[in-house]
């Protein structure tokens, strides 16, 4: 009996084993191993999920440098630029276009030249002062800027203590990266409007100018004007009118100059400065 026990208890203890490792392939465990000895011996194999794929990882691989790698930088020409080349939008002043733009920021990278550039508030006091010849505005009264458009509301010293607002400047960045510089692209309606020629309109001479205005004993006084120029391309003095929301119109001739974007300016005054308010429109010329 002995000797049957012998063999019978070493053949169930290997039933048993084996029973063992296949319950735990179905539970997802790894098989265990036996040595010589008949003690489990530790697996080389990771645990292996139910689903039979490995575990992820949860470390986040990092560069050999030990650092993150950089974020893609931007490049390219920005939305407002594009909208400017496209013609959506007249580039009236300092640049006429992309390269002027390009000259001016290895300038200012070289050196710090002209850093008003970069400030809309000042760029439209700029084009008020030196390019429209309106001396007397030299207040911003408020500045808005909204992504890549900026609005200036230029003004002047009046009776009161209160600057009076002379025009609603609209400037655009013109370029690309953080020193894309602004561009004057226009003024917004106020009491005196410029609604002829249509903004953006191809035009020869002589040219129909008309608008609106609101006030009394009023003398609009009418020029076009080109970057660069020594003296207005054309001029008309003056037109009455007055009223609410009143109609005026004139023709005025000018001298053709192709190939750039020309700017019509309608100023009013005489009340308590020379220009108390102005409006501008661009145009082309045909090529």
């Amino acid at each position: 009996m002995e000797a049957i026990t012998r063999r019978v208890l070493p053949l169930l203890a290997a039933i048993t084993l084996g029973a063992a490792g296949c319950a735990g392939a179905s539970g997802g465990q790894a098989t265990a191993r036996v040595g010589p000895g008949g003690e489990p011996t530790p697996s080389a194999t990771a645990p292996v999920p139910a689903s039979g794929t490995p575990a992820p990882s949860a470390t986040v691989p990092v560069p050999t440098s030990g650092k993150p790698s950089p974020a893609p930088q931007k490049s390219g020409a920005s939305a407002s630029t594009r909208l400017l080349i496209a013609g959506r939008y007249q580039p009236l002043w300092p640049f006429s276009g992309p390269d002027e733009v390009a000259a001016w920021q290895r300038a200012y990278q070289a050196d710090g030249h002209q850093p008003w550039h970069l400030d809309p508030a000042e760029t439209a006091i700029a084009f008020s002062r030196d390019f429209l010849g309106f001396t007397e505005i030299d207040q911003v009264v408020k500045t808005v800027v909204d992504g890549e458009h900026a609005r200036v509301h230029v003004g002047l010293k009046g009776e009161g203590s209160e600057p009076m607002v002379a025009a609603v400047v609209h400037l655009m960045r013109y370029g690309s990266g953080d020193q894309a510089p602004w561009e004057v692209v226009g003024t917004d309606d106020t009491t005196l409007s410029l609604t002829t020629p249509a903004y953006g309109a191809s035009v020869t001479s002589p040219l129909t100018v008309g608008g609106r205005i609101t006030g009394v004993d009023e003398s609009i006084r009418l020029r076009v004007l080109r970057p660069g120029a020594d003296a207005p391309l054309g001029e008309h003095c003056c037109v009455a009118a007055g009223g609410e929301k009143a109609p005026w119109s004139a023709t005025l001739s000018f001298k053709p100059d192709h190939g750039r974007t020309l700017t019509v300016v309608a100023s009013t005054g005489g009340h308590v400065a020379e220009v108390e308010r102005f409006a501008v429109t661009g145009v082309t010329l045909p090529e």
